[in-house]
């Protein structure tokens, strides 16, 4: 007999000597899958952070494997080509529209980031000496956005409804857009946090407008945007239900622990964002939503967000948000 053979033998006696001790089929149904989760360095993904950082994932018996990617764009494309099982917090939303657009079906969204003017997200910034005091003087200017359609599509939409005209928008990794500003390569940012926090704590920015999706886009200071959301595939979901419910049960942990005590949370950034030591401390933090909280004007919100993708043409179709939320 081969040592292979040998081997499956002994894989299978033992798989018989559980079942005859009463252990469920799912214990063999359900493997121990390492799951691919790609993030974006910004800082709504922390919930995601926390979770690794405090152990929440292992206590619950899982694999995860954190995949830094310089876009929400490949984080979308590993997900479509079976390189990634999820997404994290701060993944852009619309990326994932995308990617339903493309091959519909293919995830499920189960936690978003809503922010506004009072859980900073998103914000214009400019060097801290700029004359510039409103994004209506951006008239004429050159305005970085951090890579990716959604961003790009947010940045000029910011920038005409506040009134600016004949801008150039260029995109640029989010890492360098405090050292665009100071090397005066560009006049302003449409940006994420922790950047406008490093950059007005290093003296260097200031920040022009806070929340602006939610007054420009959504028509309202207060309107949740949910810009970035986590998420796991189908074919995950499908193939490993019990696994999928202990992963987001842990990474629920994640966000409770964000939610409830944010300074224990905050440290987990470094490492994961460019933002370093007591700065953490300064950051504003994101709000967070599991699909399973969503009511219909949490949905209404988030498809006006959509809409405004097909109305630019980036989605050739209208992307239904309810269908895409994970119902557990």
């Amino acid at each position: 007999m081969s040592k292979l053979t040998q081997r499956r033998t002994l894989i299978k006696a033992a798989g018989a000597a559980l079942v005859m001790a009463g252990a469920p089929a799912s214990v063999f149904a359900q493997t121990n899958p390492k799951i691919r989760v790609g993030f974006w360095p910004v800082a709504s993904a922390i919930p995601f952070f926390a979770a690794i950082e405090k152990g929440y994932f292992k206590e619950a018996g899982l694999d995860v494997e954190p995949l830094k990617l310089a876009s929400p764009q490949q984080i979308a494309e590993a997900m479509i080509a079976g390189r990634a099982e999820g997404s994290s917090n701060g993944t852009g939303s619309a990326a994932l529209g995308i990617a339903e657009i493309a091959q519909p079906g293919v995830l499920k969204i189960f936690c978003t980031n809503p922010t506004n003017q009072k859980f900073v997200l998103d914000q214009f910034i400019v060097g801290k000496d700029s004359p510039i005091k409103a994004i209506s003087e951006l008239s004429g200017k050159k305005v970085a956005c951090g890579p990716g359609v959604q961003n790009v599509v947010l940045a000029r939409t910011v920038l005409e409804r506040a009134g600016a005209k004949n801008f150039t928008v260029v995109e640029l990794p989010i890492g360098q857009h405090i050292a665009a500003i100071v090397a005066n390569q560009v006049d302003a940012c449409y940006t994420l946090e922790p950047t406008g926090t490093i950059g007005r704590l290093n003296g260097t920015t200031r920040n022009l407008e806070v929340g602006v999706i939610a007054t420009y886009v959504l028509g309202d200071p207060m309107a949740p945007w949910h810009g970035g959301s986590a998420s796991l595939t189908t074919e995950f979901l499908n193939k490993y239900p019990e696994v999928s419910r202990r992963y987001i049960a842990a990474y629920k942990r994640g966000v409770d622990l964000v939610k409830t005590n944010p300074s224990e949370a905050r440290p987990f950034l470094k490492g994961y964002t460019a933002i370093e030591g007591a700065l953490t401390n300064e950051v504003p933090m994101a709000d967070y939503m599991m699909s399973t909280e969503f009511k219909s004007s949490d949905i209404g919100h988030f498809q006006k967000f959509f809409d405004l993708f097909t109305e630019r043409g980036v989605f050739n179709r209208k992307v239904d948000v309810a269908g895409m939320l994970y119902r557990g």
